[in-house]
């Protein structure tokens, strides 16, 4: 039977659960919560992504602070319903056929149904059948047959599953953009009609995370799926999939105010506009919490909006005991490990990214001696975060992390807790009092995990770019920044030091005294603001800003 989607979210990874592990990092978990925004308004929207067998992997960190890693195996018929409709696509200029799975994501007002796809069954080669074996995994081919399946696949397998009129396709990264291809065979070749139902967000503002293919190689596997015009669209060149993007959307955004204005620059496109990111509300909310909102919010589960309304009624023992419930969660969690003993009262700072050199995570440890008169005892620190096997910097961060817990266990408790996931993130970003983030300015596209930590009243601590300059500017009483608003300092150098020393006074004199302020009424009254910030940055405002800006007639 035919069916009308009002939108087609393409992403290439999504973050549901750590069971369904199709996802890297951030851009997953993202899509992921605007799937449950939208199930929660209403929004008439279909998810197309890739069934990875191997998304992730699983992190063992020995106690020298190498790691070793392993697969992470999954079986999608336990968690996904196989449906019998299949698709084909040309690669190398043989048929490949895909396969689909499906999962159904209830929300408050509808299910939104996500749909996987696989290569991974009987018809195919074992090369073809590989394609959708590791996320982001293999040489720059295999990458080009990924984005095939996923963007034309993704349309071709809409059509088969009967949705006969889709009013947008949402591309979320450039990963997505071959899917305009199959719209402009579907629509005579003519620009004009593809653009009109097409919207774009691009996630990083670094050159370096846009994919760009040598036209040979395109040319070789895409073969005639490629129009005869592609470099007008894509590049004279090389075949940028940004630049694709671009030309055949109506729209292209940024995920904050900050990296909307940086894209513009970067992409060298002054139309580029931003919508900032939110997270889904009772997705990364502790129990505790949702209970005290519960309580004293009557609503917010359907409108998060509330909590910026409310959230000074929130009663201040009550507040501060569903905090402790989960702080202890995760103490216990790091005791656990037997390898250090962690304090429940005593000041706790997390800070869980995924390991680049631009988010700086080492800039705690500039300053060893600073750092020492800092801490005097008063407080923890925990970290997390994956570093790739074969990048030889992130595996020295988390080397050199551990190595200076050893140095530093005078003065403070340093933990490194492995295997960062979807569960992990919760206990951290419920569990923590302080959320540290140092990324080098206007290389944080959002930042999302800040947000988590609002939710469920932890006060943040970050250099100001991504989401966190419109936080700070919304309320400064929600937590800290570090350093100036400032598009650059001298050199990287500088801007270091300056960022170190500034974190360093700030906890000195700003953090650690309130945490320690008698019975913590001013910690308490910051996050308390804090929690009043998540009534603009959740899921549902992010979706409804899309429909009002990106999906027309949604």
């Amino acid at each position: 039977m035919p069916q009308k989607l009002d939108v087609a979210y393409f992403t290439m990874e999504i973050g549901l659960s750590s069971e369904i592990p199709t996802f890297a990092g951030g851009l997953g978990v993202l899509a992921a919560d605007m799937m449950r925004g939208a199930a929660d308004i209403g929004t008439n929207v279909a998810c197309v992504t890739g069934c990875w067998r191997y998304g992730y992997l699983h992190q063992n960190l020995r106690p020298d602070g190498t790691q070793n890693y392993e697969e992470i195996s999954w079986d999608p018929s336990k968690k996904l319903k196989k449906l019998p409709q299949t698709v084909t696509v040309k690669v190398e200029g043989r048929d490949v056929t895909v396969g689909c799975w499906q999962l159904d994501l209830q929300g408050a007002k509808r299910s939104v149904p996500i749909y996987f796809l696989d290569t991974n069954i009987p018809e195919n080669n074992p090369e073809d059948r590989d394609i959708t074996k590791n996320l982001y995994g293999g040489d720059v081919g295999m990458r080009i047959k990924q984005e095939i399946v996923l963007g034309i696949g993704g349309v071709r397998m809409l059509r088969a599953l009967g949705y006969d009129r889709i009013n947008n396709f949402h591309l979320n990264e450039g990963h997505c953009s071959f899917l305009t291809l199959e719209l402009l065979r579907e629509r005579g070749f003519k620009d004009e009609d593809v653009r009109p139902s097409c919207a774009f967000t691009t996630h990083t503002p670094i050159k370096a995370g846009h994919d760009i293919f040598p036209y040979d190689l395109a040319w070789r596997i895409a073969g005639d799926q490629l129009p005869w015009h592609i470099k007008k669209l894509a590049g004279e060149d090389t075949l940028s999939m940004t630049q694709l993007a671009m030309t055949l959307s109506h729209d292209t955004f940024g995920v904050s105010r900050v990296h909307g204005m940086v894209s513009q620059r970067l992409l060298n496109n002054p139309r580029v506009g931003y919508i900032t990111n939110g997270v889904h509300h009772l997705e990364w909310t502790s129990p505790e919490m949702r209970g005290l909102f519960d309580r004293y919010v009557p609503g917010w589960r359907g409108h998060p909006h509330l909590l910026h309304e409310h959230c000074r009624e929130l009663p201040d023992d009550e507040l501060w005991g569903a905090h402790q419930a989960a702080k202890k969660r995760l103490i216990d969690a790091v005791n656990a490990q037997g390898k250090v003993h962690f304090d429940p009262d005593r000041l706790t700072i997390v800070t869980a990214r995924r390991i680049v050199p631009y988010k700086r995570p080492e800039l705690l440890y500039t300053n060893l001696q600073r750092l020492r008169e800092v801490a005097q005892g008063k407080l923890q620190i925990i970290h997390a975060g994956n570093a790739h096997p074969h990048d030889a910097f992130s595996q020295g961060v988390i080397r050199h992390i551990i190595e200076r817990s050893g140095e530093l266990k005078d003065a403070v408790n340093i933990a490194y807790l492995p295997n960062y996931n979807p569960d992990l993130a919760k206990l951290l970003v419920s569990g923590a009092d302080v959320w540290l983030n140092t990324p080098t300015r206007l290389q944080e596209a959002s930042g999302t995990s800040g947000m988590k930590a609002c939710l469920n009243g932890v006060l943040n601590l970050s250099t100001l770019d991504g989401w966190w300059v419109e936080g700070y500017e919304m309320d400064p009483e929600a937590g800290w920044r570090i350093g100036p608003l400032a598009e650059a300092l001298p050199t990287d150098e500088d801007t270091r030091k300056t960022d170190a020393e500034d974190l360093y006074t700030q906890l000195q004199y700003e953090v650690i005294p309130e945490y320690g302020y008698p019975k913590r009424e001013r910690w308490i009254r910051r996050m308390k603001r804090a929690v009043g910030l998540m009534g603009t940055f959740n899921a549902q405002r992010c979706v409804e800003e899309y429909q009002a800006k990106a999906w027309t007639n949604a």
